[in-house]
């Protein structure tokens, strides 16, 4: 449901999301206006909430675990 197609494309999501909430807490007592877009921003980029992102972490993890892999099938 949450999983993503690539765990390295997952956390480059959560990384940007990081970026974000790090960047609405430097900028946002000086550029108030700033705060809303930048945590809309990273709300998208994590799906909702970080534990939403944790989970489809999480989830995209067990996927690629339990996956068929293309040597097996032969």
């Amino acid at each position: 449901m949450y999983c993503s197609r690539s765990i390295f494309g997952h956390l480059l999501r959560g990384l940007g999301a990081v970026v974000l909430v790090a960047m609405a807490v430097i900028y946002g007592e000086m550029r108030p206006w700033l705060l809303p877009p930048l945590l809309i921003g990273a709300i998208v980029l994590m799906r909702g909430c970080p534990m939403c992102w944790l989970m489809g972490l999480v989830e995209t993890i067990a996927e690629r675990r339990n996956a068929p892999h293309a040597d097996e099938a032969r």
